[in-house]
Parts: C-alpha cells; structure tokens; sequence
C-alpha cells in the first residue's frame, strides 16, 4: 500500500478532558509518523469552511458550534494507507457503535463529541490538510529533502 498523508483532529471535546496526549500515544504505536502538528482553535466561520461539505445538514450548525467551542489539535499523519488505517483506529463515528479499543469507543461520549476527525479520501485529506497547513509547515520526509 503506498505512502499517504492524512488529517486528523483531536476535538475540543478530548482537549478538554487532557486526553490529547494518550490519542498521541495510540496515534504512535499505531505506526503513524506525526509530519505536522498545531494547536487551533477555530472561529465559527473557520469551522463552517472546513466542514462546509456538510452545509444544509440538520447537524452542520452543532458541528460549527461544536468545533468553535474550544482549541483541538491539527495533526498531519503518514503511513501506508494513512487513510483507511487512521479511520480504523478512530472508530465508527458513533461510540457507541465503535470496535473496542478504538480511539472513540475509549474516549468518545457521542456522535458529535466523538472525539477526533480523520479525513475520508485522497482528495479530502488534501484539501483538510491544506485547510491548516502550508507545505512549509509539513515536515517531508528524508528521502524527500
């Protein structure tokens, strides 16, 4: 499987409770390499740009609301099959639905506060990662230097 890049967000739910550093952990050992990381937290139209794919659905406006309410941490990970392998470890979107030992069947209390965010395809992970990041702020690898 080749090499990709995905974006992931460690909510403002999960900041809250200071969980931020064990997700890192479970991020680590799950053999993802950390290329770009920072703290942020969006306003109301930052938010409603980065999830404007869900604009007009009944949730869009508690997911705006949500995601403004406090600071998350933006990280850019790499990995074979980044994405399909960093959603396996999130979990279903509902942590109640959630595979044990997935990060939102650990830490999420709901489908919004479900902890973190992980892109869905090559092309949304392009666009989420260019949301935050310039590529100046993107550590390349080694053999791209």
């Amino acid at each position: 499987m080749a090499i990709e890049r995905t974006l992931a967000i460690i909510k403002p739910d999960a900041v809250g409770q200071r969980l931020a550093g064990e997700i890192i952990k479970h991020i680590e050992s799950n053999g993802f390499s950390i290329i770009a990381a920072k703290l942020a937290w969006m306003t109301k139209d930052e938010a409603g740009g980065f999830y404007s794919v869900h604009k007009g659905k009944p949730f869009y406006p508690s997911l705006v609301e949500f995601m403004s309410s406090g600071p998350c941490w933006v990280v850019v990970l790499e990995a074979s099959g980044a994405i399909e392998k960093w959603r396996a470890v999130m979990g279903a979107t509902d942590p109640a639905k959630a595979v044990d030992g997935t990060l939102r069947k650990l830490y999420g209390t709901s489908i919004q506060n479900n902890c973190v965010h992980g892109s869905d395809a090559p092309e949304t992970a392009k666009f989420e990662i260019s949301y935050f990041f310039s590529e100046l702020e993107v550590v390349s690898p080694k053999s791209e230097r």
